[in-house]
C-alpha cells in the first residue's frame, strides 16, 4: 500500500490471478513480458504456488528483471478490496472470478480478463461484451497482446472504459442503498425467515 500510495493517479495495472489459479511458467512469462513491454506499473499478486510443477530454469530474464524494477511491485499477497479501490489503480488485469469481477466494477476499474475455469469464462464476456468495462484475453497468452490490451486499456481506450466503469459503479452503489434492487431483495429475504420462524414456534 506504502508503494501505492507513491504512484500517479490512475497509473498501476493490478495483476491478480485469485487463490486457486495455476499457470504454466511460460504463460507467466509471456505475461510478465508484456506488462514490461507496456511500459506502464505495474503491482502484481504471485502466489508462490501459482506456476505448475518444478521447472528446471526458473531464471528471469535480465530485461524483465529490469523493468519489474523500474515500473514493477510483486507481492505474494495483497488486501484486493482495498487494492482495487486505490486511486493508483488504473485497471485490473484478473481471472475473472466473481469476486474479483464485482469489486473491480464496485470500484469502476476496467479490466483484462484472462479466464481460466468455472463461470470465469462467461463473467469475462461480460465484461468485454454487456457490460463493456475491458477487454476480454480469453485463452490468448501473448506477450505483445498483453502488452497492446494494457496500453489499449490505459492509454488508448482509457476514456471510453472508464465512463462504463463508473456508469457500473453506481448502479452497485444504488442497488445496495436503501429502496436499491439488492438492498430490497436482502431485507425482503430477512423479512421471510422471520416469518418463518414465527410460523414454526
Amino acid at each position: 500500500m506504502t508503494w501505492l500510495d507513491a504512484q500517479p493517479e490512475g497509473s498501476v495495472m493490478y495483476v491478480s490471478f485469485g487463490s486457486s489459479t495455476i499457470v504454466k511458467r511460460e504463460d507467466l512469462m509471456e505475461i510478465w513480458h508484456g506488462l514490461v513491454n507496456s511500459k506502464k506499473r505495474f503491482l502484481w499478486v504471485m502466489r508462490p504456488d501459482i506456476v505448475a510443477g518444478k521447472q528446471n530454469n526458473d531464471n528471469i530474464p535480465a530485461e524483465v528483471e529490469e523493468g519489474t524494477k523500474e515500473r514493477g511491485f510483486i507481492v505474494e499477497w495483497a488486501p484486493q478490496e482495498e487494492v482495487v479501490a486505490h486511486k493508483a489503480i488504473g485497471g485490473f488485469l484478473t481471472h475473472s472470478g466473481w469476486n474479483s469481477t464485482l469489486e473491480s466494477l464496485v470500484a469502476g476499474v476496467p479490466m483484462i480478463c484472462w479466464p481460466y475455469f468455472a463461470d470465469q469464462q462467461i463473467n469475462s464476456r461480460f465484461v468485454s461484451e454487456v457490460w463493456k468495462v475491458g477487454l476480454d484475453m480469453k485463452d490468448v497468452c501473448d506477450r505483445d497482446v498483453v502488452e497492446k490490451m494494457v496500453n489499449d486499456l490505459m492509454v488508448h481506450r482509457r476514456e471510453e472504459f472508464l465512463k462504463s466503469a463508473k456508469t457500473m459503479a453506481t448502479l452497485a452503489d444504488k442497488s445496495v442503498s436503501p429502496g436499491g434492487s439488492s438492498y430490497s431483495s436482502l431485507h425482503d429475504f430477512i423479512q421471510y425467515i422471520k416469518s418463518t420462524s414465527r410460523e414454526n414456534n
